[in-house]
């Protein structure tokens, strides 16, 4: 009777081992990545009103054909999380919990991709993690090719579709995980201070930079920066290029993976908005004059006067802001500056 029993958990164990290379191999194709889609500012609150829209895309990058399952209800699908810069994780929303933890059935279809089709689909993050604040994070996605499920599953099925029993005990980790997006999320305007600029309906929508001259570029510039609107400000700075200019933080740089990079351009970000790092650059002028503009196709400079006060004098210092297009965009990637006085 036992040596029975062991023979039986045996050919289960090996079915199963099999099954799961088989389910393996049909995903072994897939590209699952994620962006933000129809991108704009976000502010923390209500999923509804002010909702993060993340697109996802599986594609079949391989030769064979890619197959997995897809639920109606995405949350058994795929599951995202979010970090904060210090590296702790977000919460997840009481409804996707709820919807992990209980008992229900699940439809879904199963897909098949061949090589080089793909499969989109766009889904709210704020369903899924709750954003608590105003902040920076870093958000990623887990795709299950064979649903969020447990160890204890009945499969029905029907047709084309079928159900599968859902619970929270002995989940399997069968999942992908996706490339890292950066999420920067503003103080909400009705929360803002009192001391703080309002927010125009403009504003509130997704800046898109223009193609106009260089010295309307820097202009534009100078008075986001005058401003505080630091949207407009970084709309056409070149920031990656001028992270780099620093010859030690370029080294750096470049060692680093593509989501490190990008970690470390935001945090420079925060550090200009702060004042921290390279304050020339982020210096509030009181008024300024445009001296000189010239450029190329390609490349150019700007050279402007501007003036600082203080409580008992004006500081003057010449800007030369260097300017370079592309895609019919200019921005400003370095800049030089001279100290002319005070008065």
């Amino acid at each position: 009777m036992k040596r029975t029993l062991i023979c039986i958990i045996t050919i289960f164990a090996i079915f199963a081992q099999q099954l799961w290379a088989q389910n393996s191999a049909s995903v072994a194709g897939a590209n699952v990545s994620i962006k933000f889609y129809d991108k704009t500012m976000y502010y923390p609150g209500n999923s509804q009103d002010n909702p993060v829209f993340v697109k996802v895309t599986i594609a079949n990058n391989g030769s064979e054909t890619v197959r997995f399952k897809l639920a109606d209800d995405r949350m058994f699908s795929v599951d995202f999380t979010g970090y904060t810069v210090k590296n702790s994780r977000l919460a997840h929303t009481d409804n996707f919990i709820r919807k992990r933890s209980t008992n229900q059935t699940v439809f879904f279809r199963e897909i098949a991709l061949e090589a080089g089709e793909e499969y989109s689909f766009v889904e709210n993050l704020k369903d899924y993690l709750v954003i608590p604040e105003p902040a920076i994070y870093y958000i990623e996605l887990r795709f299950y090719p064979e649903l969020f499920r447990s160890q204890q599953v009945t499969l029905e099925n029907k047709n084309e579709s079928g159900a599968i029993k859902v619970s929270m005990n002995n989940v399997q980790n069968g999942c992908i995980v996706t490339n890292r997006l950066t999420l920067e999320v503003k103080p909400s305007p009705s929360a803002a201070s009192m001391t703080s600029l309002p927010l125009t309906a403009t504003e509130t929508e997704l800046l898109k930079p223009q193609p106009i001259s260089p010295d309307k570029v820097v202009e534009q510039t100078i008075i986001a920066r005058q401003k505080s609107l630091w949207d407009q400000y970084f709309l056409y700075l070149d920031v990656e290029e001028l992270y780099a200019s620093d010859p030690a933080r370029k080294r750096k740089y470049r060692a680093e993976s593509a989501d490190q990079r990008a970690r470390m351009i935001e945090n420079y970000k925060i550090d200009l908005r702060q004042s921290r790092i390279d304050k020339d650059i982020v210096a509030i002028p009181t008024s300024f004059e445009i001296e000189k503009t010239m450029y190329t196709t390609t490349e150019g400079t700007v050279t402007v006067r501007e003036w600082f006060t203080y409580d008992n004098f004006k500081e003057i210092k010449r800007y030369t802001y260097f300017v370079r297009q592309r895609d019919g965009i200019w921005q400003i990637y370095n800049y030089s500056v001279e100290n002319l006085g005070t008065e």
